[in-house]
């Protein structure tokens, strides 16, 4: 099942749209920007995470799929 994409409204200060215009991007595009980031970075701590207790976790896992 493909789902349209989510829209996300906030609020925009000067802050934000004077550092989009410094960058020459909309101010759209660079909080597109800061989102992906922002996942791609909770994304990777969740991904070690993980791994982390998986690997902590062997054995009991090991045991479990018996």
């Amino acid at each position: 099942m493909i789902r349209p994409p989510l829209t996300v409204t906030l609020p925009v200060d000067d802050d934000l749209a004077d550092l989009a215009d410094a960058r020459g991007v909309g101010v759209e595009e660079l909080a597109a920007e800061a989102l992906r980031r922002h996942v791609s970075t909770e994304a990777a701590l969740v991904r070690r995470t993980a791994l982390r207790l998986a690997l902590r976790h062997a054995p009991l896992l090991r045991r479990l799929g018996e």
